[in-house]
C-alpha cells in the first residue's frame, strides 16, 4: 500500500482517473444524506469534504479493501488505518486509548472521509483544537465517570497554558499533545510515559529550558537524578493541568505551604517570623521561601553558589534591606524558640517573656476585675450602701 500511494504521488496524472471512476460509482449511493446501514448508522458520505480530505486521491476501496464489487457485504470488513499508517497504529495499540475507544483513530481525527491536514485550521488535531478534541471526552461529565477519567478540560482551559492557547492564540503554548504524546499515550504510572514522574522535569524541560537547566543544577534536580523517588519535581509546585501564573497573588500564597509539605520544620519557624506574619495579612512584598532560597536552582547552604551561603547572605538580603551588614544577617530565620538543644539562649528568652506576657496579663486581668467590683459597688445609691455598712 506504501507502493501505490508513493506511485499515486508520482504517476498523478494516471491513477486519479482511476480513483475518481470508483468514488463515483460509491458516490452514486452513498451520496444520498439519508442513506443508512442495517443498524440504523448513517453511511453518508460528504462528496465536497471527501474531495477536499487528505485521501482524494484514492479510491474508496485503497482503504475499504474487503470491497470488490457491487453489491457489496451489508457490513464490510472495517477499515485498517495501519496498513497505509504502521508506526501510528502500533503506537496506537501500546496507548491507553486502544482499550478506551473501538476506534481510536476517528475520535481524534473525525470523519474519515473528511480528513484534513493536521496544519489545517479545520482539522480536530490543529493546535488551537486540540483541546476541545481531548475534551470530547476528557471534558465529558458522563463519559469521564463510566471510564474513571479526571474532567482535567475544565482545569487546563482555565490554566496559563489553556489561557494562552485559547485567549491569545499562541500556538507555541503547551496542549495535551505537548506533554502527553500523540499516538503513543501512556498512563503516568507506565515509566515510558512522558508524564511518568522522573519524567516530568524533561518533558516540561523541552519548552522551559531555562527552569530545567536550573532544576538539574539545584538540589532537587540532583536529588533525582541520583534516584530520590521524593525529590520534588514540576508538577509538585505547578501542579499538572491547572497551572497558574506564578506573579499572582493566590498561587503564591499556597506556594508557602507547598514548600512545607516537604520541609515542614523550616516552615513552621517561618511561620513564626514577621515575615510570614505580614505574608498572611495579605502582604506580598515580603520574602518568602523562594526569595532567599531562589525558585528552581535550590541549592544547600554549604555550597558557596547558595544565595543562603555565609558569605552570600548580606547580599541576599540586601535585594530588600538595603545597607544590612554582617551582624545583620547573623539573625537566624529558622531558629525555633521551642528547641532547647539548638537554641538555648533563644529558648530561655522565649520563655521568660512567655512567663512575662502572663505575668502582666494576669495582674492587669485581676486588676481589671476588682476595680469593676469596687466601680459597681460605688454606682450602688448612697442609702443602699449605709444600710450595707450598718449590717
Amino acid at each position: 500500500m506504501r507502493w501505490t500511494l508513493a506511485a499515486m504521488l508520482f504517476f498523478g496524472f494516471a491513477v486519479p482517473a482511476v480513483s475518481a471512476q470508483q468514488n463515483a460509482e460509491c458516490l452514486s449511493c452513498h451520496s444520498e444524506k439519508t442513506l443508512q446501514d442495517q443498524a440504523g448508522h448513517s453511511v453518508y458520505v460528504d462528496e465536497a469534504k471527501q474531495k477536499a480530505g487528505v485521501h482524494a486521491s484514492l479510491g474508496c476501496t485503497a482503504c475499504h479493501t474487503s470491497i470488490k464489487g457491487y453489491p457489496h457485504p451489508e457490513h464490510p470488513r472495517a477499515v485498517n488505518c495501519g496498513t497505509c499508517h504502521s508506526d501510528e497504529a502500533k503506537d496506537i495499540v501500546e496507548s491507553v486509548h486502544a482499550k478506551a475507544s473501538g476506534e481510536p483513530c476517528l475520535g481524534c481525527h473525525g470523519d474519515p472521509h473528511a480528513i484534513v491536514p493536521g496544519k489545517d485550521l479545520q482539522s480536530p488535531v490543529f493546535t488551537l483544537n486540540i483541546p476541545r478534541t481531548c475534551g470530547s471526552c476528557h471534558g465529558n461529565t458522563e463519559l469521564a465517570k463510566k471510564l474513571g477519567l479526571s474532567n482535567v478540560y475544565s482545569l487546563y482551559i482555565d490554566s496559563i497554558h489553556g489561557f494562552a492557547l485559547t485567549k491569545n492564540g499562541l500556538l507555541v503554548a503547551a496542549t495535551c499533545s505537548s506533554c502527553h504524546g500523540t499516538h503513543k499515550v501512556l498512563s503516568h504510572t507506565n515509566p515510558e510515559s512522558q508524564t511518568y514522574r522522573t519524567n516530568i522535569p524533561a518533558t516540561c524541560g523541552s519548552c522551559h529550558l531555562g527552569p530545567k537547566t536550573q532544576y538539574f543544577a539545584g538540589i532537587h534536580g540532583k536529588q533525582l537524578e541520583a534516584g530520590g523517588s521524593r525529590a520534588p519535581i514540576c508538577a509538585d509546585c505547578h501542579t499538572v493541568h491547572q497551572i497558574a501564573q506564578v506573579q499572582s497573588v493566590s498561587w503564591q500564597m499556597k506556594k508557602l505551604a507547598t514548600c512545607g509539605e516537604c520541609h515542614q520544620k523550616q516552615f513552621a519557624t517561618y511561620l513564626d517570623t514577621f515575615h510570614a506574619q505580614v505574608s498572611a495579612l495579605g502582604y506580598v512584598e515580603t520574602a518568602r521561601c523562594w526569595n532567599c532560597h531562589r525558585y528552581h536552582d535550590i541549592l544547600p547552604a554549604s555550597d558557596p553558589q547558595s544565595p543562603v551561603s555565609p558569605a552570600n547572605l548580606v547580599a541576599t538580603c540586601g535585594q530588600c534591606h538595603s545597607g544590612a551588614t554582617q551582624s545583620f544577617v547573623s539573625y537566624h530565620p529558622h531558629a525555633d524558640p521551642r528547641d532547647r538543644k539548638s537554641y538555648p539562649p533563644l529558648y530561655f528568652a522565649a520563655q521568660f517573656m512567655n512567663l512575662l506576657l502572663l505575668g502582666v496579663f494576669g495582674f492587669f486581668g485581676l486588676h481589671t476585675i476588682l476595680w469593676f467590683v469596687r466601680s459597681a459597688f460605688a454606682r450602688r445609691p448612697s442609702g443602699l450602701r449605709e444600710k450595707g455598712v450598718s449590717k
